[in-house]
This record gives structure tokens, C-alpha cells and sequence, in this order.
């Protein structure tokens, strides 16, 4: 329908929804784990070109209703020209009833509380925030280019805007060594923000990003070594056992890259979940193969 810039990355949630790129790769691009938009230079859009991509998507798929902007750093746009694109969205899909995109740390805490309420009333409601881990010590080791101090303070600034934040947690960031660091940290974050929606997948690290991310690890002191399966239940139900959010939270680990699919409502479920993991731990419940796996 469109033409895309590729590579075209989004949530699993947002895999049947429009997809419009407000802006093209990432404009912090330098997270040790990640490889999404290493081949893309960061640039926005001209606005021009996104409402060209806005009606020519209206008019092959007029009864969209839910959108994603594209592509990992959408937020970083000027709120004006974010205000512009939702509302050219919602003048050329009139079933338009959500508005999703990505949500770097400098993000919220660039944009005041009143720019997010203006964009959440113009239709932008929900962001996908990668927390990967809440322990300073890790968010260091992998690049992040933020604290857990930070985050929660953006993320506090979203809320009080009304939108809705999806967060996701990476399994195995600390490595066997600063695994409790890791999880402890996590956990913590967590319970002083509690998300809409959390998720967790388990670190996958692709082969043009091993070499600089266990380099830039040890960086810092000692040495990188990757979890298995086991270690990554482990830390799983750590998490779960710490996580006491003061307002429930949605809780799934149902990305490819997990080992283990889970569902459920924190702290509601918290006994269940645990039970599960228990069993898995001791080989009583099957975990998906490798080759069921992916990023």
C-alpha cells in the first residue's frame, strides 16, 4: 500500500494496523542491545510527505481505525508538527480511534505535561516505552542514556497527560553475573511507576551487536555472560515475586524471543504465573524450541 522506508520495525500489538513513518530510524540509535535502525540515518519526515503517505493510505484502507507512527522515534518531533500529522489522521480516517508510537526516555522528559495532553487529546493515547531494565548499574552498561530516576519522572509526566504507557522489561541484560542487579532494579522501577501494560522478552543479541555489547559491558568492570534458558526462568520469577504495583498492570511475555508465554494481571496473578514458571523450571511444562523463537 505504502512505500516504506525499510527496515520497518513496530510492536507485535500494532501488526495489523496502519503504519505511517513520521520520522526514519532513531534519533539516539546508540542502546549497545539494539540493531533496529543501525542502516538508517535519523531524519523527520517533511510533513508534506507524510500527509502524501496519510492520503494515499486513507484511500486504500479508509476504514482504519488504529494507527502506529513510525518509525523508533516518532515522539522526538516538534509537538506542533505531531499536533499537524493526528490531525490530517483523524480530517482522512474517520473511524480513527487510537493513535501509537514509540517513546524514548529524552522524549518525556523533553515535552512538557501540557504538549502530552495535547497530543493525547488529539488522538495520540498510548506510547510503547522501553524500560529493558531499572537498575542504573545495567542502563550504564547497555548505552540507555537515562536513569531509573528519569524514567520514572517522563513517564510520571505521560500519565498525568492521560496517556497509556506499554512498557517492556529485557531478560538477561545483566548477564549470569549482575542478573539480581538486573531484576532487583527492574522491580523496583516497576513498582514505583506500575505501567498500563508490561512485557518482557529475553535478550537476543544479533551477531553485528554481540562484539560491541559485551564490550561495552565490561567497559565498566568484570565480564558479560549470557543467561540460558534456565538462568532467563530464573530471572523471570524473581521479577514476578518482587512486582507489587500499587495499580494493576497487564502482564505478558508473549514476545517470539521468550521461552515461556505468560498472561496475567499483577499482583492479581501473581500466585498462577509463579506456578507456571515452577513447573517450567522442573520440565514439567514444555518450553517453545529455538526454532519457535525469534526477534
Amino acid at each position: 500500500m505504502l512505500d516504506y522506508n525499510m527496515p520497518l520495525w513496530r510492536p507485535p500489538s500494532e501488526g495489523n494496523n496502519l503504519i505511517i513513518q513520521a520520522t526514519l530510524g532513531c534519533s539516539f540509535n546508540r542502546c549497545s542491545y539494539c540493531d533496529m535502525y543501525r542502516t538508517k540515518e535519523y531524519v523527520a519526515r517533511p510533513l508534506d510527505d507524510v500527509f502524501a503517505d496519510i492520503d494515499q493510505a486513507a484511500q486504500a484502507w479508509p476504514q482504519a481505525h488504529r494507527v502506529f507512527l513510525a518509525d523508533g522515534d516518532a515522539l522526538v518531533r516538534e509537538t506542533d508538527d505531531l499536533l499537524a500529522i493526528l490531525s490530517h489522521l483523524r480530517a482522512r480516517l474517520p473511524d480513527l480511534q487510537r493513535v501509537t508510537s514509540y517513546a524514548l526516555p529524552a522524549n518525556l522528559i523533553n515535552k512538557s505535561v501540557d504538549e502530552l495532553t495535547r497530543l493525547r487529546e488529539a488522538g495520540l493515547t498510548l506510547l510503547y516505552y522501553g524500560v529493558e531494565s531499572g537498575s542504573d548499574e545495567i542502563l550504564k552498561r547497555i548505552t540507555k542514556g537515562a536513569t531509573q530516576d528519569v524514567m520514572v519522572e517522563g513517564l510520571e509526566k505521560a500519565r498525568a497527560a492521560g496517556m497509556k504507557i506499554s512498557a517492556t522489561v529485557i531478560l538477561g541484560l545483566g548477564g549470569v553475573g549482575r542478573s539480581d542487579a538486573h531484576i532487583d532494579g527492574t522491580a523496583e522501577l516497576i513498582n514505583r511507576f506500575a505501567p498500563n501494560y508490561l512485557s518482557t522478552l529475553q535478550l537476543g543479541l544479533v551477531p553485528s551487536r554481540r562484539a560491541d555489547f559485551i564490550a561495552r559491558f565490561e567497559r565498566h568492570g568484570g565480564t558479560f555472560e549470557e543467561q540460558d534458558d534456565a538462568g532467563m526462568l530464573a530471572e523471570q520469577t524473581r521479577l514476578i515475586e518482587l512486582l507489587a504495583p500499587s495499580r494493576p498492570v497487564i502482564f505478558r511475555s508473549n514476545h517470539a524471543s521468550n521461552s515461556l508465554p505468560l498472561a496475567g494481571v499483577l499482583p492479581k496473578d501473581k500466585a498462577p504465573l509463579l506456578e507456571v514458571l515452577a513447573l517450567a523450571r522442573t520440565g514439567m511444562v514444555q518450553l517453545r524450541t529455538p526454532q519457535q523463537r525469534g526477534l
